[in-house]
């Protein structure tokens, strides 16, 4: 093909617009497939010295489970794209049944050792992880079938709290405080995003706060953390060892970094280099503007995340964007946040780059269901039909934000 042909091609139709007929997002997947590629390079390099010792001197054992995991993580991706809504609203139930059995099992099955019980199989599978998507799909199901109903305190407050504390119970007994936490406030930020009054928000976000005040006094592995990190924020020097490794990182990465593969902070320094602490070996490496690189893909998710939720032609569709988007974004702010110091250690994964399988086929099923969201949106445009209002909170007084100004600007261009 000449450059005259290609130039022709794309005046004709741009891949954009190709990909945009056929119901995808192309921003979110230009976006997803820069990170999952930045992060498969970020995974060989931190993961080699590790593999080497712990896979009879093969150090490419782990890069070749995370292709593997890859490959699952985009098989659950089309199918969940492709996943119709009304199926969604019948398997709801069951899919959060099967999540809190999951849970259930690992404490009775997974305990084998001395160490947490958190996973299955081998500990190849954590049912923690899926338990997060789970019960965001069911949240998304359950609020929108409440309607105007589910500010109320019987009808819809009292509820969402057992769920979370079903839910996040069996989480938190496994130990795994982090998945705790994060799962009360994707939860949360849902039923704000529902219409929640402002009462109860607020009610909410002061529970959360003494639970959290709870945890971190009453639980040993709480405890622990928490003091730990006021001694690091005293005092460098009595900080923990993890914060510490990783804050050399960062200073021994300088602006643009030791060059990609020469950290010295995985080699038996950094604990976990290729899960938790690869945010940290992307700043040796790659320096501050590789860290800042990867805080910007994360920004654009986030943005066209929650672009698509604005935009999506149903209650339904709006929560399941926002709340797979909120999820997303807290669990990288958590890791990035613990590896600086600036909140207690928790064991959170950095979606879309850390090594993982549990961890990387959640996160792919749940930008999955994103772009199915968006693929819904793209179908209801070219059909024309009516947008649903999306209610953002303040009890029966809230206001209503209606998509229909998109319609109405579109037929005024065309």
């Amino acid at each position: 093909m000449t450059a005259i042909d290609i130039a022709r091609e794309i005046k004709g139709e741009t891949l954009a617009s190709k990909l945009r007929r056929q119901g995808f997002d192309p921003w979110l997947l230009l976006i997803l497939v820069s990170m999952v590629a930045f992060g498969l390079v970020m995974v060989y390099s931190a993961s080699w010295d590790v593999s080497w010792r712990i896979s009879n001197h093969d150090p490419l054992a782990l890069f070749r489970r995370q292709l593997t995991n890859l490959g699952l993580g985009v098989a659950a991706m089309i199918v969940a794209m492709r996943f119709p809504m009304d199926w969604l609203r019948k398997l709801a139930l069951p899919i959060i049944i099967v999540a809190i059995l999951t849970l259930i099992a690992v404490l009775v099955i997974g305990g084998g050792g001395e160490g947490p019980a958190r996973a299955l199989w081998r500990d190849r599978i954590q049912p923690s992880e899926s338990a997060k998507l789970a019960l965001l799909l069911y949240l998304a199901v359950w609020m929108e079938s409440k309607g105007d109903r589910l500010p109320s305190w019987s009808y819809g407050f009292w509820p969402l709290v057992m769920i979370i504390g079903i839910v996040g119970g069996l989480i938190l007994a496994q130990p795994d405080l982090s998945a705790a936490i994060t799962i009360g406030i994707v939860a949360l930020a849902m039923f704000i995003f529902a219409g929640a009054k402002f009462s109860q928000s607020l009610l909410i976000t002061a529970s959360s706060a003494v639970v959290g005040i709870l945890l971190v006094t009453v639980t040993p592995t709480g405890r622990a953390r928490f003091e730990s990190f006021l001694a690091g924020w005293r005092n460098l020097d009595d900080a923990s060892h993890h914060v510490k490794e990783s804050l050399n990182a960062f200073y021994t990465g300088g602006l643009f970094g030791q060059g990609l593969g020469a950290s010295h902070g995985k080699f038996g320094l950094l604990p976990a280099p290729h899960t938790d602490s690869i945010f940290a070996v992307i700043g040796e490496e790659l320096g501050l503007m590789g860290a800042l690189l990867v805080i910007t893909l994360f920004c654009l998710f986030i943005w066209r995340g929650f672009r698509i939720a604005l935009d999506s032609p149903t209650r339904i569709g709006m929560l399941i964007a926002s709340g797979i988007t909120f999820w997303i974004g807290a669990e990288a702010l958590i890791n990035m946040s613990v590896l600086l110091n600036v909140i207690p250690f928790a064991g959170n994964a950095l979606p879309l780059f850390s090594y993982g399988g549990s961890s990387l086929v959640t996160t792919l099923a749940g930008v999955g269901f994103l772009l199915g969201v968006s693929r819904q949106r793209e179908l209801h445009a070219t059909t024309g039909g009516q947008v649903a209002p999306i209610d953002i909170g303040r009890g029966d007084r809230r206001r209503r934000i209606s998509r229909l100004g998109r319609r109405r600007r579109a037929g005024k261009e065309g």
